[in-house]
């Protein structure tokens, strides 16, 4: 493993006006890190020597210095794909704040979502105090309270983790955040970097990850800060970004790819076995977003791809409403409860073979939660309501009434043969939208009624068949499906994964199925009939 030469070494871009690099002091922090030692494989007892990004990262963040004597970043933000040598480097910074950063009664802390994940730097930082005599001459380990002492200084660093952990008493001068995306919410993100550093003359918020699936989450949040601050469109002289990573329009299976995304591949991990994983990859497409996610540091909305986003675009040609009256159509009803989105889908057969299924979404919510909702989803529904994307209803449940009305008047101007709703769900306004002289029909939720419709969504999202004029809620919702399949290749979308709302798919891949069944005929015609099953 060789370390860069300190000649080659160019301050970041990202230093302030009036800051310098102060080279005594990044050799200092450099050399602390190289007394230690590799606790792991290979490389176990060798001497901890830095790889160039990882030397940079330090040179960066303990070598730049403001006109005040102390150090301009306090938050680096590292994302990076897995086995880049992350830990090992985490827990390095985590002793160098602890054991070295001249601050007396320093309080050092590891935070990861649950114990365990927490417990791996921890243990890193352990084994590299034991393989250091001088240090473990000055260090207590208490392994039971995952916690190091170091003595002269009385400074300590404690694993902490998002299950459970103290909210009142911190006075921090360093927090180690290990895998950032991992984090089920952003209660302890918050109470670790809102002020609880403030009594610190500089303390450093060092956040290390891999790329995630949750774009509402407080890492997205913390990514989608870093990329901006790289692309110059934000300016924040204490925030350092580190993004190491494939490009969205990157050929996933092309090796210089990976070898941008990888500063470490081939010394931390063997080129043959990202190759192995991306042949598995290309055999089992339910493994490319694991791959793109975990070996290419993308994030990927979900572990199981389902409607490439490229595809669905297609569909984005706008829709003249007025030339749609009269015509026949079907509806998918997806009644979601009272405090949730409720989602009435239109889907218009074609009338020849040159023309596709035009789509047609209609979203409700009630309007009292507008506000709670954008704070906790970090969705912009308020903005969807001023476009007239999305229709609320008083008060801060929906009121079913005001739907039933709604859909009465759309019978007013287009045929409506048929409403496919989930028979569990929508019982009363079935009853309702009956007597309103509807024809209403109940669709159940399994394979067996949800695989054809989803298969046949993903042919004609292929073929651009599907026109549905860029709805921006209805392309959020897709871009939010995972699929579970059953043992037979059925398919259908799956709401427990899904972590975030899809009420308008299946609603419309309801409206699909009835619309392929029985088109602008009558009597009902099915495609299915004479084409069987579709497996794609």
């Amino acid at each position: 493993m060789t370390s860069t030469s300190t000649d080659a070494y160019v301050p970041t871009r990202f230093m302030a006006e009036g800051s310098h690099y102060d080279k005594r002091k990044a050799d200092y922090a450099v050399a602390f890190i190289q007394a230690l030692k590799h606790t792991k494989g290979r490389w176990a007892g060798k001497p901890f020597e830095l790889l160039d990004w990882q030397e940079r990262i330090v040179r960066d963040l303990f070598g730049t210095i403001k006109p005040d004597g102390y150090r301009q970043f306090t938050t680096a933000y590292v994302e990076i794909p897995k086995k880049q040598g992350k830990s090992e480097l985490a827990a390095a910074i985590a002793l160098l704040l602890t054991c070295a950063d001249g601050e007396e009664r320093a309080e050092v802390y590891g935070c990861a979502a649950d114990r365990q994940q927490a417990s791996i730097v921890f243990e890193v930082a352990a084994d590299m105090v034991r393989l250091c005599p001088p240090l473990a001459r000055r260090v207590k380990i208490l392994a039971s309270q995952k916690r190091i002492v170091y003595t002269p200084t009385n400074s300590f660093y404690q694993v902490l983790s998002a299950e459970a952990y103290s909210k009142h008493g911190f006075n921090i001068s360093g927090v180690v955040f290990d895998e950032l995306h991992t984090q089920p919410n952003r209660a302890l993100f918050d109470v670790m970097t809102k002020g609880s550093g403030d009594a610190r003359t500089q303390p450093l918020y060092f956040l290390i990850t891999t790329a995630g699936t949750n774009t509402a989450s407080v890492c997205f949040e913390q990514h989608q800060k870093a990329r901006d601050i790289l692309d110059g469109k934000k300016s924040d002289p204490t925030f350092y970004p580190v993004i190491y990573g494939a490009e969205p329009e990157d050929d996933w299976l092309d090796e210089a790819v990976w070898r941008k995304a990888n500063p470490s591949l081939d010394i931390t991990v063997p080129i043959d076995k990202v190759r192995a994983a991306a042949h598995s990859a290309q055999l089992n497409p339910a493994e490319e977003n694991a791959f793109r996610q975990l070996r290419l540091n993308q994030w990927v909305k979900q572990s199981i791809r389902w409607m490439p986003m490229h595809l669905w675009d297609k569909g984005n040609a706008p829709i003249d409403l007025a030339s749609l009256e009269g015509r026949v159509c079907y509806a998918g009803l997806d009644l979601a409860s009272t405090t949730d989105i409720t989602a009435l889908v239109l889907v218009f057969p074609p009338r020849d073979e040159t023309e596709p299924y035009v789509v047609v979404p209609h979203f409700w919510i009630p309007e009292d939660n507008i506000e709670l909702r954008v704070n906790r989803d970090h969705v912009p529904y308020d903005q969807w309501e001023r476009e007239g994307l999305l229709h609320t209803t008083e008060g801060n449940v929906v009121h079913y009434a005001a739907i039933e009305a709604f859909i009465e008047e759309l019978g007013t101007r287009y045929d409506i043969r048929e409403i496919a709703y989930d028979r569990w769900g929508a019982v009363q306004m079935s009853q309702n939208l009956d007597a309103l002289g509807f024809t209403v029909v109940p669709f159940g939720q399994g394979f067996k009624d949800m695989s054809p419709p989803s298969k046949e969504l993903m042919k004609l999202a292929l073929e651009g068949r599907i026109q549905h004029g860029g709805n921006k809620v209805l392309a959020w919702m897709v871009d939010n499906i995972h699929i579970r399949t059953d043992p037979a290749g059925n398919i259908k979308p799956d709401k427990q994964k899904s972590t975030e709302k899809i009420d308008g798919v299946v609603a419309l891949i309801m409206a699909l199925d009835r619309a392929i069944r029985n088109g602008n005929a009558e009597p009902a015609h099915s495609v299915y009939d004479e084409r069987g099953l579709l497996v794609l």
